[in-house]
């Protein structure tokens, strides 16, 4: 009895040691979240220019995303104008279908004429500010020719994004169940699904190659053509009940089944921030929750150069260099690496030298020419503790890279120095190997 009362001690120990240690890691992303007190399901922040990832909760889970759909369509929508397959002016009449849509009582709508002409423009301010499910379609039939062609082009413009979890299968976020009968794709009752790093990803592109997007998402009440003026259901722009400064879009979204959604977008002082909240239980607890997000990014977090311009290895400042009229080659970087950090951890971040080695030979040598400016590498940094998130597309972690190039010209010594060093190098040997030989007759 003894013995087993000895081993059940050692045990609990153990597990109370083991429970301690995942309890208690002020280093880890938990113990993040648990300070923000979100109440949001999942949650994530991203620096709009690098795309890097300051925070994340829950950010791989997929969950529905509503009327934040809509910014898929945005972006075919944009991406079409660009393209010349739409104009601002062109011209969309509208259908029995979309017309009886914009009728459908209990949904975000723009009421439509059945018969009468809109402009892409008039549409496009319509499915941004007031989020308006049947202008939205519309502008799919417009693009796609139907909504379910439109809905294989989200889906296939989803990839070419590189976003991993996601199924659209309409273009609006409206439940299958609300669309009168006429889904385009999935089952009855299903509808579009995300997770927080995707939703953050696809923002993340949209601002980037569309910025013109927050032209429209910042509009705080949209006036149309009936004369009536439609809110935006981003109650954080500004003059709507939860105001935040700075914020100009981009997108909400509710249904039972997605709960209160909110991806928005922030700018103060040339930094911009995206977040992204998805599953919470009110709309007011969605805004609540996207200003605990974006006060920790603005409270803890700023632009800092990490590493300087003309930046040069302190244990590797030239890279030696054959049939040259110099023997090495000063290198350095070309550009300085700013970096969105949290505040007082500039000293954390160390660099990373990477030459190329496509550009040495077998000894480690660079081959004459060499011309300045040349690249030969690059260089990043990397801190010495505490986890990272990383960036959200792999294109963004060039923001982390600079290159390393060559800093002065290296000309090609000519035919008679080249044979010269030969034959010097060959009686170098020769009297090398005779010395050796003398050394050992003694």
């Amino acid at each position: 009895m003894k013995r087993i009362s000895k081993i059940t001690l050692i045990f609990t120990m153990f597990f109370v040691l083991m429970a301690s240690q995942f309890a208690y890691n002020p280093g880890s992303a938990k113990a993040e979240e648990d300070t923000l007190g979100l109440k949001a399901e999942a949650a994530i922040i991203l620096d709009a220019k690098s795309g890097r990832i300051l925070y994340e909760k829950n950010a791989d889970k997929v969950l529905g995303i509503a009327s934040m759909s809509k910014m898929m369509s945005e972006y075919m929508v944009l991406e079409a104008i660009e393209k010349g397959k739409l104009d601002w002016d062109q011209k969309v009449k509208i259908n029995n279908y979309v017309y009886r849509l914009s009728k459908a009582p209990n949904l975000s709508n723009i009421g439509l004429t059945e018969g009468e002409d809109y402009t892409v423009k008039e549409l496009y301010s319509a499915m941004a500010v007031h989020s308006g499910n049947a202008a939205t379609v519309a502008l799919a039939e417009a693009i796609g020719g139907s909504e379910k062609n439109f809905v294989k082009m989200m889906n296939k413009k989803a990839k070419e994004l590189d976003l991993k979890n996601y199924k659209f299968v309409n273009s609006s976020g409206l439940n299958n169940k609300d669309l009168l009968g006429n889904y385009p794709a999935g089952a009855p009752d299903e509808e579009n699904v995300m997770t927080a790093r995707d939703m953050a990803t696809l923002a993340f592109h949209i601002i980037a190659d569309y910025p013109e997007v927050l032209e429209y998402a910042k509009i705080p009440k949209l006036k149309f053509r009936d004369g009536k003026e439609y809110p935006n259901f981003n109650w954080m722009l500004p003059g709507l009940i939860h105001e935040y400064p700075g914020v100009d879009g981009l997108k909400t979204g509710s249904t039972d089944f997605a709960g209160y959604a909110h991806t928005g977008t922030v700018e103060k002082d040339g930094q911009r921030y995206i977040t992204v909240v998805m599953k919470s239980t009110s709309k007011g607890e969605r805004f609540a929750d996207t200003t605990k997000l974006m006060n920790y990014a603005f409270d803890n977090f700023g632009n800092e150069k990490v590493l300087s311009a003309d930046y040069q290895p302190k244990d590797k400042k030239t890279i030696p260099v054959v049939k040259g009229k110099e023997d090495s080659v000063k290198i350095t970087t070309k550009q300085p690496i700013d970096l969105v950090i949290k505040n007082g951890e500039k000293n954390n971040y160390q660099p990373v030298v990477v030459v190329d080695k496509d550009k040495l030979n077998k000894d480690g040598e660079l081959t004459a020419p060499v011309k300045k400016g040349e690249k030969v590498g690059y260089v990043t940094v990397k801190q010495k503790e505490a986890k990272e998130y990383g960036f959200i597309t792999s294109e963004g972690s060039k923001a982390n890279k600079v290159d390393l190039v060559a800093l002065e010209d290296v000309e090609k010594s000519n035919w008679f120095v080249l044979s010269m060093r030969a034959v010097g190098g060959f009686f170098g040997d020769v009297w090398h190997s005779a010395s050796s030989t003398v050394t050992s007759w003694f």
